[in-house]
């Protein structure tokens, strides 16, 4: 959700390659708003709103999840523990996960990342079949 203007931006580009794409309905809300905005609306979101259930809902009957991990502060290709949650329940879902970039060297993450074996685009959405 920090890069919810990135995410509607692949949207936008995988819906023009033909695929069927859902995003939280709360990534609109974050466009335009500053880092420490966004930590605060995430957080109300996620408390108030239920906001990781809505998106347990939105994955049931998909095929794939696109992790857009992109940097994040001094840490390139930025996974954090929402999103690890989000590919732990596609892997249990047995949906593809493709990341968008490559796994993150953040440490315990990596080896659980690595253990569903995704499929890293560098930026190739052909990859995505």
């Amino acid at each position: 959700m920090q890069n919810a203007e990135k995410m509607l931006e692949l949207k936008a580009k995988l819906e023009e390659k033909g695929h069927i794409v859902f995003v939280s309905k709360f990534a609109e809300a974050m466009v335009g708003k500053s880092d420490e905005e966004k930590e605060k609306m995430k957080l109300h979101q996620k408390n108030n709103l239920d906001a990781i259930r809505e998106f347990w809902k939105i994955m049931q009957g998909t095929d794939a999840v696109l992790v857009a991990n992109y940097d994040k502060g001094e840490i390139k290709n930025y996974i954090g523990g929402n999103t690890l949650m989000e590919i732990g329940f596609a892997h249990v879902l047995n949906q593809k996960i493709f990341l968008l970039n490559p796994i993150p060297d953040i440490p315990y993450y990596k080896t659980e990342i690595k253990a569903v074996k995704p499929v890293i685009l560098n930026g190739d959405f052909n990859k995505i079949k």
